[in-house]
């Protein structure tokens, strides 16, 4: 039955129509707002007519920070810088107590330009100059300061520091204690040689422990390397006269095993302070060649593999030089050579050490 007339409900004049207006309000908004959005992909070609770019179609371009594919393949070319190589250009310190670093270095450099110091710790005469437990106390000669300036030395950053130790050439240790560490003659007193030089015994465990304890000092000092000189037996006088003791069975090639089993445990002990081990040869047992064994228990094919350096003297012709460089190759490759100089005239040579 219908209502009265006149009463029907009224629900209000174009209420669908705001419905549609809002609807097409927020679409203009968000048409607006892809517009913007979008304004950074337009670009224009050379006729000026704008076009799309969007990223997902484009194609991409290689990043050149990128490593080239590890097949190989591709067109990257990719270029290795080989790490430059630094010539090792060294000055030796006067040798004696350090008592004033910068100018110690500084008249040893005499104006030239060097980034290594060689300091002799302990010289052929026995003395040490540095203040060591190992040493026997008529041989440390060291004054007052010269703790402090080793130490200045070492705190340099800008310069490599080397130790130079002279081993069994000691005419102190082995005289304080012929028994324990000195070289003997066949009478039972000390041994002099050919120069009235006394020696350390390299087959008594004593003296090689003396040179290892010292070593070792200078390598937890902060040294950088360590450079032993005088690494054999006496090589003049009467060295028949030489009580060799167990080791007489089989001269030289006994004396050649005493020196590699000395630098082998150098080397041993060394190892943990991350330093380099260096020794000075002469040159004519470089000259002689890898299967040469001197009188001294010296030899190439023992000792050049053991150590990281080997100098010698090379004072003369260009020539010279060379033939050194090609000895020392001839054994190993890994073992760098340098010359030990007295000036640069006449000799051509990236990495050398000047003697005072």
């Amino acid at each position: 039955m219908a209502g009265p007339k006149g009463y029907s409900s009224y629900h209000g004049k174009g209420s669908k129509w705001k419905i549609v207006v809002a609807v097409l309000l927020v679409l203009v908004i968000i048409g607006a707002l892809v517009v913007i959005r979008m304004q950074k992909y337009v670009v224009y070609d050379d006729s000026g007519r704008p076009r799309l770019d969007l990223p997902q179609f484009s194609e991409k371009q290689p990043d050149s920070s990128q490593s080239a594919p590890a097949d190989g393949s591709g067109d990257t070319n990719l270029i290795i810088e080989e790490p430059e190589q630094t010539a090792f250009q060294a000055v030796a310190l006067p040798v004696g107590p350090l008592t004033d670093w910068r100018s110690a270095w500084t008249a040893a450099s005499a104006g030239g330009t060097y980034h290594a110091a060689v300091y002799t710790v302990k010289d052929t005469d026995g003395f040490v100059y540095v203040d060591n437990q190992a040493a026997p106390a008529a041989a440390v000669k060291t004054v007052e300061g010269a703790g402090a300036a080793v130490g200045d030395m070492l705190k340099d950053d800008s310069v490599y520091t080397v130790a130079k130790i002279a081993c069994f050439r000691d005419p102190i240790a082995s005289s304080g204690d012929l028994e324990g560490m000195g070289l003997k003659n066949t009478g039972g007193y000390i041994f002099y040689d050919g120069n009235n030089d006394r020696w350390l015994d390299p087959a008594k465990p004593a003296a090689r422990q003396y040179l290892i304890d010292l070593a070792s000092a200078c390598a937890a000092a902060g040294f950088d390397e360590i450079l032993l000189t005088d690494v054999s037996y006496p090589s003049v006088g009467k060295l028949n006269k030489i009580d060799y003791g167990a080791v007489a069975t089989g001269l030289p090639n006994s004396l050649q095993e005493e020196i590699t089993s000395f630098l082998t445990q150098m080397k041993t002990a060394l190892a943990q302070y991350g330093v380099k081990l260096s020794i000075q040869l002469p040159s004519n047992l470089i000259t002689a060649g890898e299967t040469a064994v001197s009188d001294s228990g010296q030899s190439l094919a023992g000792i050049v593999p053991q150590v990281d350096r080997v100098y010698a003297d090379a004072e003369g012709d260009p020539s010279a030089l060379d033939l050194l460089k090609a000895k020392m190759a001839a054994v190993s490759k890994d073992t760098e050579f340098i010359p030990v100089l007295t000036g640069l005239d006449g000799i051509s040579s990236e990495s050398y050490l000047i003697a005072t």
